[in-house]
């Protein structure tokens, strides 16, 4: 039997880096000075979603592509498509329905980018009005 400390590794490291991700896709825009980065990483996040997404299946992530690569090695199997949906169902003990986990996920992101946007635009307008011109 190989040794799985390596996967193991992996499988921590994409736990923490995905949850860490999520969250700040989630409230990253809270904080003026992670406003402009929280607006990149939920651009991405999307641009992932729905530009890989239409070549791989629509809400493709490799975060969750690579760390269910690392999964089957540690000999999990049928795992869903959606790593939150996993990490609710492990956490809660309950079979989530796919299409309510989605329905969750894609609304508190659409929320966060609305807000984001919203803030960031705010932000760039103060930043503009209150410089004077050259």
């Amino acid at each position: 039997m190989p040794d799985l400390t390596y996967y193991r590794l992996l499988d921590v490291f994409f736990v923490a880096f995905h949850t860490g991700l999520i969250g700040f896709n989630l409230i990253g825009w809270a904080w003026r000075k992670t406003r402009r980065l929280h607006l990149l990483t939920i651009t991405v996040t999307f641009l992932s979603w729905y530009g890989l997404g239409a070549v791989y299946g629509w809400g493709y992530c490799p975060l969750t592509d690579w760390h269910w690569d690392v999964k089957r090695a540690l000999g999990e199997s049928a795992l869903p498509a959606s790593w939150v949906k996993y990490y609710l169902d492990r956490l809660t003990g309950v079979d989530w329905s796919g299409g309510v986990v989605d329905a969750l996920v894609i609304g508190s992101a659409l929320g966060a980018f609305g807000a984001s946007l919203a803030l960031n635009s705010r932000d760039f307008l103060a930043t503009r009005l209150s410089t004077p011109p050259d």
